[in-house]
């Protein structure tokens, strides 16, 4: 069979899917293809034309490869077809983004024709996504005084591939779409249980919200044409919980409009809304598609006759309409102004400046974030082959400094990372930079989007100014069935390629790693002055600071070792008091949120960056807090570490990057023996004094200050999503934390997790103590509901095996992994019995692993939100809690939550996470709360 009579039966297949044929990026598949068009008898070379043309993928596809060398021959005469003119051609070759499109076009403009020389020099001038290999063949042919290359050259310095670009409208018709009450999961956008089909982008548009939503859409963009929909989170915020490109490409896909007529399904400029405004990571990925995200503020605080918030019943604040959003309304974005109107623009509605930063329109203006960031490196590139000052065109740097005042964790960070800022100038909160990457992580269920994007974006080799950059597996883990079996691979193989350290070896010599992407990213964080960028929100080191990305951003960080973004605000969090001797950490961070929220009214963490001090706690520990920084709708976290802590830290991570080398996972260029000696450096500096561990200045200025009260944590606290609220929009947020005592031990509990990244080896050996001070207690332990244990990461398990306390699990376990006979179906009933799963993240992240419907699960995880863990049944609501090990473990024992006493008694001499705070006083800071 040839491969395009199998494309034809992959065609019927997906047409009964109500699926369009899928686009191509196989090279084998367009020669076929381009072989029917040259034989004008061909039956098939009608339908290879319209595949050829608008069904072929761009960038550094191998079908790409194969449709730029034919449309070379086009052009060059060697080909003649007649649908496909030399101008035609060009035309497409403009569309196609690089990589083998440029290397043609530059073969071109630098040959003996000069008619089409000049043709392609035309079309060079508008691309942006050029390499080193290209624009060194530039800058030698200028050198050897070719007149194209110069003209090329100087265009470039000009930035007229940014300069001829129309502007965006001056005015902007949306009409609104209601896609929620309350904070906006980008699980509603694109499904974790998905994950599978999202770099099939027609597929996976299928599963934004629902297929009635979906219907509802096309039915308003009928209705009125020329206006776009306007995607709303009602009383919420729009796009927490994660970066998820795949979400915005589900609201692009329904909402948007095309990026190129010749590639399908590609679609860009969006516009999203919530009353709270757009979850900082979410912004990011708005940004990638050019899109828009407007903070309505719709819902407004009713005050009293002193302006201080009325409360209801449940203690929060009683919210007023200030305008109505409905679904249907028509509004009008004044984008000059910067201003939300009513439909006839008689009405200011809302300020919306944030959302037309002069950064943010150049990105809608251009298409996206890419082209902007590729068109400043080019410019500067070319003006410096040719010795002229590049044109003042974009936007210049935002630099903003305070005079007398010192900075904070984040502001050191950035300040020593900035390229291209004015030298000497201390930049502080605010500021807009471009600063360099260290460490970068890839996950395997938006790797496949990553790779995809490189390939966009004509990239074909990892950046050498990124320290250490990895590709996980332990989002699909859990279960390898055949959609794992056909993705996992491929995108291995992609990664390793491209220069990534893989948790899978393509070439299969070594053991297969699952470890959840977060602990491994936190071992290779080697220095507390890194910058580190990851596909997913939960990438939040407790070493340098780290920002959750989607995987455009991810591959813009491999493919050029940089990011752009404005310096965040920090909130600084301490602690005082003494932890209770029968408290675990994680009760800790619940309280934190808890605590901060009696002391603000509002989430002042959302969209900024929490500085902890920290500094008594080890990497792994600490970890815990800067995980849940997600849920708590921060922007990012930074561990303000001790000395001597930092030390043992980074000692820890080297011995656990040489366990990866030991395994045979270094690539070519040595890249984990590097890290290692980039911790011996780091160390050595410490020790020595000549740069201690990073702590912010004395006169760092903060948005506002946290101080959390141990002495007030008497009792474990649980996250709950509430899922009865009477207010819709306070179900599934995780501000809701409540301490055990209020479910009275009557709360039955169905089903407990101790697993993900919020998880350390300490958590499982409390699991291991548990079962053996119960035992000892009780003579047996029997389960009255099923708990799953998944360990992070393969060697907290060997050194468990090493210390006695695997036997302990594996004596209890009705169920241990098998990494010779992996699942190839997910679970979908439980035992009462204890299951010892494959270390990944399993039930957390929900496109594999999924508690039986409507049931409550306790878990150690990050995720409440609906249908994520568990979904809903036709009788009851599924319910995702949240808490620490110990109490899972107990509630999984007793099938229901704990009394008080029944906690103490159970971690009565069990070694718990504990912390102190450090012993020197805090840092002292003048503090400013709006």
């Amino acid at each position: 069979m040839s491969l395009y009579t199998a494309y034809l039966e992959e065609i019927a297949a997906r047409k009964e899917q109500g699926l369009q044929p899928k686009p191509i990026d196989d090279a084998a598949l367009t020669s076929e293809i381009i072989a029917q068009i040259k034989d004008p008898a061909h039956e098939h070379r009608a339908a290879s034309l319209q595949f050829f043309i608008y069904n072929t993928l761009p960038g550094t596809t191998s079908a790409a490869g194969a449709k730029a060398q034919f449309l070379k021959e086009i052009i060059l005469g060697e080909s003649v077809v007649a649908e496909i003119t030399p101008d035609f051609a060009f035309e497409l070759l403009s569309h196609m983004r690089g990589g083998p499109s440029v290397e043609v076009l530059l073969d071109i403009a630098l040959g003996d024709d000069a008619s089409l020389a000049a043709q392609a020099a035309e079309v060079l001038k508008t691309q942006v996504f050029l390499y080193e290999a290209d624009t060194d063949r530039l800058k030698a042919a200028h050198e050897a005084g070719n007149a194209v290359a110069t003209g090329i050259l100087q265009s470039y310095a000009r930035a007229e591939f940014f300069t001829t670009l129309p502007e965006i409208e001056d005015e902007i018709e949306v009409v609104t779409y209601i896609a929620a009450e309350g904070d906006i999961s980008t699980d509603l956008l694109s499904p974790g249980n998905q994950a599978h089909s999202r770099s099939d982008r027609e597929l996976h548009g299928k599963c934004m919200i629902s297929e009635a939503a979906q219907k509802e859409i096309e039915a308003l963009k009928l209705q009125h044409p020329g206006k776009r929909v306007m995607l709303i989170a009602e009383k919420g915020t729009m796009g927490v919980g994660s970066s998820r490109m795949s979400g915005v490409n589900n609201v692009a896909l329904w909402t948007g409009k095309q990026a190129s007529p010749y590639v399908p399904f590609v679609n860009i400029a969006p516009v999203v809304a919530g009353t709270n405004g757009i979850s900082p990571i979410f912004m990011t990925t708005v940004g990638v598609t050019g899109g828009i995200g407007i903070d309505l503020k719709n819902w407004v605080k009713k005050v009293d006759a002193d302006g201080n918030p009325i409360l209801n019943n449940d203690g929060n604040p009683i919210l007023e309409q200030k305008y109505s959003v409905d679904t249907g309304t028509v509004l009008k974005i004044d984008t000059k102004a910067r201003k939300l109107m009513s439909a006839d623009g008689g009405e200011e509605l809302a300020d919306v400046s944030s959302a037309f930063s002069p950064q943010a329109v150049e990105f809608m203006k251009a298409g996206g974030s890419y082209a902007v960031v590729f068109g400043k490196k080019l410019q500067t590139l070319a003006a410096e082959t040719l010795g002229v000052e590049p044109t003042p065109v974009f936007a210049p740097a935002k630099e903003i400094s305070h005079e007398g005042q010192g900075l904070t964790a984040v502001e050191k960070i950035f300040n020593a990372n900035a390229r291209g800022v004015t030298p000497g100038k201390v930049l502080h909160a605010g500021s807009d930079v471009r600063v360099q990457v260290n460490i970068v992580g890839s996950q395997d269920t938006t790797g496949l989007m990553t790779s995809q994007e490189l390939e966009a974006m004509a990239a074909t080799v990892l950046s050498p100014t990124v320290d250490g950059a990895y590709q996980s597996g332990c989002h699909t883990a859990s279960v390898w069935d055949l959609k794992a079996q056909a993705n996992t691979p491929r995108l291995m193989a992609f990664m390793h390629k491209f220069g990534l350290i893989t948790a899978r070896d393509p070439k299969g010599v070594y053991h297969s790693m699952t470890d959840v992407i977060h602990k491994v990213l936190n071992d290779i964080t080697v220095s507390d002055w890194d910058i580190i960028i990851g596909g997913d929100s939960h990438t939040r080191m407790s070493k340098g600071v780290a920002f959750g990305a989607d995987s455009g951003t991810v591959a813009l960080a491999l493919a050029t070792g940089e990011a752009t973004m404005p310096i965040p605000e920090s909130v600084k969090v301490t602690f005082k008091g003494k932890m209770a001797d029968h408290m675990d950490f994680r009760d800790v961070v619940h309280a934190t949120q808890a605590q901060m929220l009696a002391q603000h009214g509002d989430n002042v963490f959302q969209g900024r960056v929490i500085e902890v001090h920290i500094g008594t706690l080890l990497a792994d520990q600490a970890f815990t807090f800067t995980d849940w920084t997600a849920e708590m709708k921060a922007k990012a976290s930074i561990c303000i570490s001790n000395d001597d802590t930092l030390i043992e830290s980074l000692e820890i991570a080297k011995q656990r990057i040489q366990v990866m080398i030991d395994k045979g996972m270094d690539n070519d260029v040595q890249m984990l023996a590097g890290l290692i000696a980039k911790a011996d450096a780091r160390i050595a500096e410490i020790r020595s004094g000549e740069k201690p561990a990073l702590k912010p200045d004395d006169t760092a200025r903060y948005f506002a200050e946290v101080v959390v009260n141990l002495d007030q944590i008497v009792e474990p606290m649980i996250a709950d999503p509430d899922v009865h609220n009477a207010d819709v929009s306070k179900r599934y947020t995780h501000d809701t934390i409540r301490p055990i005592s209020y479910y009275g031990a009557e709360k039955k509990i169905d089903l407990g997790f101790v697993g993900s990244c919020m998880v350390h080896k300490g958590d499982v050996k409390i699991v291991a103590q548990m079962l053996r001070n119960l035992e000892k207690a009780n003579g047996e332990v029997k389960f009255k509901a099923p708990l799953v244990l998944a360990a992070p990461t393969y060697n907290i398990i060997d050194e468990l095996k090493e210390e006695g306390d695997w036997d302990v699990l594996q004596k209890y376990a009705g169920f241990e992994f098998d990494d010779s006979a992996p699942k190839e179906k997910a679970r979908t009933e439980y035992e009462n019995i204890l299951y010892l799963e494959r270390p990944g993240c399993n039930l957390c992240m929900g496109n594999q692993e999924k508690a039986a419907k409507g049931d409550t699960v306790l878990a150690t995880s990050t995720r409440l939100f609906q249908g994520r863990v568990v979904a809903d049944s036709e009788t009851k609501k599924g319910e995702s809690l949240l808490g620490s090990t110990p109490v899972v473990v107990l509630s999984a024992i007793l099938g229901r939550t704990p009394t008080v006493e029944e906690y103490k008694t159970a971690v009565e001499g069990i070694n718990l996470t504990k912390f102190a705070p450090p012993l020197t006083p805090p840092i002292d800071a003048k503090s400013v709360h709006f």
